[in-house]
């Protein structure tokens, strides 16, 4: 596990909540932050390649934008774990994929333009990984909650 020093740390929580919209966002941030841009930019690889930043980028309402939003429960046996978690990261449509203590131990959330595309997909995740029970739980309402973890 990667050490994440004081300034990793005050880097990971302003980029969460507070990214400037800007042609140079990174300039912006490394000066509020003390630090020259170049360096900001080296850091934020090492923590990507740390796989301590999956994705940077902005968060969209699907629903508002046209698309269709999904949550998807999975039982997993463990040897298939990571054909199964890399066929589904796979999709650009998958925002979040994460292994859970449970009998559906593999959960995802996939957004489409259609509910057919998602259906079709998950028949292919099917397909290719031989898991054979996925569950498709459809967003009836949506609930945007921030999610910011302070370090």
């Amino acid at each position: 596990m990667p050490v994440i020093n004081d300034k990793n740390k005050e880097i990971l929580n302003n980029i969460q909540v507070d990214f400037p919209i800007d042609s140079r966002p990174y300039k912006i941030l490394a000066q509020k932050l003390g630090l020259g841009e170049d360096e900001l930019i080296k850091r934020i690889k090492q923590l990507k390649k740390d796989l301590l930043i999956r994705r940077i980028g902005g968060n969209f309402s699907p629903d508002r934008l046209g698309y269709h939003s999904t949550l998807c429960a999975a039982k997993v046996p463990e040897d298939k774990i990571e054909l199964f978690t890399k066929t589904v990261n796979s999709y650009s449509g998958v925002t979040h994929n994460y292994k859970r203590d449970h009998e559906f131990n593999i959960w995802f959330t996939f957004i489409a333009s259609s509910v057919e595309i998602i259906k079709t997909n998950l028949e292919t995740i099917r397909q290719k990984t031989h898991v054979d029970t996925i569950l498709n739980l459809p967003a009836t309402r949506v609930f945007k909650i921030s999610a910011n973890f302070k370090l």
